[in-house]
């Protein structure tokens, strides 16, 4: 993807469900769990690189003996550095104490990480928020084993400043409005009132504290807790928790917009935000790998019974749809159809640009995200060329020679690496303005496979802000002097903010919405956008349910085209010779390509939850109002 664009996150948990004795025997080793945490989190730092963290928990400790680790890591390679701390503590153990190599019994109660549960997280940071505070999982701790609560989750809310106020009237004082912090004292709060409920009940009964303990790990509901918790949230989540005497969940939102998959045998209990992951990690069919669905949780007791619960009513299903076009593997069987169908579908509009001269077009795509969907363009495209070598024959069958149905057949499509990412570079430039030259340096291309009456056409997965095509790959596509330069966007324009843990949470960082506001001024019609703006701030106060979306109205007056004609024009520097032409999917081949995943709010404005109307709003405030602040 041409366009840097960060997402929060991936989470990874498992729960053993035999004795560590059990691992040792048929693994050979009982660091079984840690292994596959570390395989889990690395199968997935594609979802996060800027932290990582990782927690477990020993189940049926003895009192005094510590059953809690965890550890994070801001590093630049984090999930690297986590592990390299966790071998380098078993190791320095096992050799300080030979006795314990062999003994699960000593190791578990002698070196830290290893256990029974495992929770691990990757991050990537939103709002420039990167220090190791930032990093899940976030730890409540607390002297009974049942209030400590390890929360990490994939999720971003709309309503944070409300959540913040509701815990200040429990009379809470959080120590910071982050929506971390807000959902874990919140879940806190239920977790402890559930476990006094529970205590006083049991001393009803006649049991002494002591006796207590372990019959409030065993009655205390999950569920109930989750229920009580999540009511008033709105915004996208896979949120997963650990508490301390050995009960985990897996919450996911009601519109289903953030994933999350399970896998479950008679060894393991297994969530991730990827499904590959697990079939990769445990070597399993994708059939077995299930999805946990909108507003359900995955809970595992602490004695190892599973139950999938329904927490919250689920709401019109809206999966994130820029999960399959760009931040999940490609190695899911789904995804990789579904990218290829995105590629596929745009080639009716591709061969309209270079008039359906496939001779004279090469086909390639920018690295390395986009490679997929250019694999079903280029299947598209050998469908046409094949119909135009029939067409041809046909045509001349009548004094076709051998010669020349050698010839026709001859015809191949041209597909080249042209696009070259130059990833060292990459890491040396900082974020300065003044790097322009630097910049344009980001991506090489190959020469001498481009002729110039050849059209170029290029895929991308995406364009959201456009720098980088603007600042560099145009530039550079250019000095192969094609007749025209089409760049196709297997995704459809971004024309609105996501409040859902996307980083695209300002307007004017989106090109589709620049583009719009200059055919405004083109058109004369620049008024509109104060017009916006004061239907915008009459409804600040309204609650959330009453907003409605009036940055619509900024694109209703153009078509689809003239958009994506106005943002090659933009992306287009005046020294750029060749002719550029930007072509969009549509809205309607997205849902064709992706059935199941239809949220598609960053393209249409239509957000799956009342608080996306909300943040939509503040944010045309703060792009009206030349206001950075952020809008949820």
């Amino acid at each position: 993807m041409s366009d840097a664009l960060k997402h929060e996150c991936g989470i990874a948990q498992i729960r053993l469900l035999k004795p560590l004795e059990f691992y040792k025997e048929k693994y050979g080793s009982a660091f079984y769990g840690v292994n596959k945490m570390y395989l889990m989190m690395e199968k997935q730092h594609n979802r996060g690189q800027d932290g990582a963290g990782f927690a477990s928990i020993k189940l049926n400790t003895e009192p005094g003996d510590r059953y809690i680790s965890r550890l994070r890591s801001n590093a630049a390679q984090p999930i690297q550095d986590i592990f390299a701390q966790i071998n380098e503590r078993i190791n320095s153990e096992l050799s300080e104490h030979p006795e314990y190599v062999n003994d699960v019994v000593l190791q578990k109660k002698n070196i830290p990480y290893i256990g029974e549960l495992f929770l691990g997280h990757v991050r990537y940071g939103t709002f420039g928020k990167n220090s190791i505070e930032s990093v899940h999982p976030f730890l409540r701790q607390n002297n009974w084993m049942h209030r400590n609560l390890i929360v990490a989750g994939n999720f971003n809310m709309t309503n944070v400043f409300q959540l913040f106020d509701n815990l200040v009237e429990l009379g809470q004082h959080p120590k910071e409005k982050a929506d971390t912090v807000t959902v874990m004292e919140k879940i806190g709060h239920f977790l402890d009132d559930e476990v006094r409920k529970l205590y006083k009940k049991l001393k009803k009964e006649g049991y002494t504290k002591v006796e207590a303990s372990p019959l409030i790990a065993d009655r205390l509901n999950v569920a109930k807790i989750l229920r009580k918790s999540a009511k008033n949230w709105d915004g996208g989540y896979a949120m997963a928790g650990l508490l301390g005497h050995g009960d985990s969940f897996v919450l996911r939102d009601p519109a289903g917009i953030r994933p999350a998959y399970y896998y479950q045998d008679d060894e393991v209990v297994v969530v991730a935000s990827e499904r590959p992951v697990i079939q990769t990690v445990f070597n399993v069919k994708f059939e077995d790998v299930k999805e946990l669905e909108p507003g359900h949780a995955i809970i595992t007791k602490m004695g190892g019974e599973v139950s999938i619960k329904q927490i919250l009513e689920p709401l019109e299903r809206k999966a994130c749809s820029f999960e399959r076009i760009y931040f999940s593997r490609g190695s899911d069987a789904e995804i990789y159809k579904e990218r290829k169908m995105l590629g596929r579908l745009l080639m009716p509009e591709v061969l309209k640009s270079i008039d359906h001269d496939t001779i004279n077009t090469v086909f390639s795509f920018i690295p390395n995200t986009a490679e997929t969907s250019f694999y079903g363009m280029v299947e598209a495209a050998q469908d046409e060329l094949n119909k135009q070598k029939n067409e041809t024959i046909l045509s001349e069958k009548e004094n076709l020679t051998d010669e020349r149905l050698q010839q026709i057949l001859a015809y191949k499509l041209r597909t080249e690496k042209v696009a070259i990412k130059d990833v060292k570079l990459r890491t040396f430039i900082t974020e300065d303005s003044s790097r322009d030259d630097l910049v344009a340096h980001v991506y090489d291309v190959t020469y001498g496979v481009v002729k110039p009456e050849d059209n170029l056409v290029i895929i991308d997965d995406s364009i959201v802000r456009g720098t980088t095509l603007k600042k560099s790959i145009i530039k550079m596509l250019d000095r192969l002097n094609p007749k025209q330069l089409v760049v196709v966007s297997s995704a459809p324009q971004i024309r609105y903010p996501d409040c859902y843990g996307i980083d695209m949470a300002r307007l004017e960082g989106l090109v589709a919405f620049r583009a719009a506001l200059e055919l405004l001024k083109d058109a004369g019609n620049y008024d509109l956008i104060e017009e916006v703006y004061k239907k915008c701030k009459l409804q600040e106060h309204l609650e959330d349910k009453d907003v409605k979306n009036f940055v619509k109205e900024i694109y209703e007056p153009f078509t689809y085209q003239e958009i994506s004609d106005k943002i090659a024009e933009l992306l287009s520097e005046p020294e750029v010779k060749t002719k550029v032409k930007i072509i969009y999917q549509t809205v309607e081949n997205l849902h064709k390509a992706c059935p199941k995943h239809l949220g598609d709010w960053y393209f249409t404005g239509d957000y799956p939850t009342f608080g996306g109307n909300r943040v939509v709003n503040r944010a045309f405030i703060n792009f009206y109002e030349g206001n950075e602040g952020r809008s949820y």
